[in-house]
């Protein structure tokens, strides 16, 4: 495993971490969201290089399409939410309240 591994790797591992441990605002678990996004872009942009192939030079541009869109509704929910309820703290949001 080379360095470069070793480093997507800790990063997608701590982001997922951070997700599961600070789950108080919504705005860190989007950012823990992205930086995971973030880990697999580069690693996926980086892995045709290595292998050498041309076949799978889309994933990476479909990935960041898809990670664009989750952070569009990422803060459209949190830019709502701290409306309706005041903060992003998620201990006010009470999912079986209308």
């Amino acid at each position: 495993m080379t360095f470069l591994h070793l480093t997507f790797y800790s990063t997608f591992t701590l982001s997922s971490l951070g997700l599961a441990f600070h789950r108080t605002h919504l705005i860190s678990i989007l950012l823990c969201l992205e930086s995971m996004m973030l880990s697999m872009y580069i690693a996926l942009s980086l892995w045709p290089i290595q292998t050498q192939t041309a076949s799978s030079t889309l994933m990476p541009i479909l990935m960041l399409a898809f990670s664009a869109c989750e952070a569009g509704t990422g803060l459209a929910i949190l830019v709502a939410s701290t409306r309706t309820h005041g903060s992003d703290h998620l201990h006010n949001f009470n999912l079986l309240q209308c």
